[in-house]
């Protein structure tokens, strides 16, 4: 995949200071659609979520809290049991 192809990512937290937790919550709000309680949903190229994870990276302790990112398949498997709160018709671009 190349550096400026986008993709879908979630990307998780741990957050355990109030303060850090609404600046981690407030930068993904405002790059992607929170999906569960500290998951969000991300359409970014790799380059674009490297620096998102540096901004991140600057907003947390690193001792003391935790933030991953996980590429989704292009073509993966998707399973939902629920109520879901995303709509099946939502495209995110």
């Amino acid at each position: 995949m190349a550096q400026n192809e986008t993709c879908q990512w979630l990307i998780t937290y741990d957050i355990t200071d109030q303060r850090r937790l609404y600046r981690v919550f407030k930068k993904l709000k405002s790059v992607g659609v929170p999906v569960q309680y500290s998951v969000f949903l991300v359409e970014a190229s790799p380059a674009r979520v490297g620096q998102l994870m540096k901004e991140l990276e600057q907003l947390i302790s690193a001792k003391c809290d935790d933030v991953r990112g996980y590429r989704l398949p292009t073509k993966g498997w998707k399973a939902t049991i629920g109520s879901a709160i995303l709509p099946d018709d939502l495209w995110i671009a």
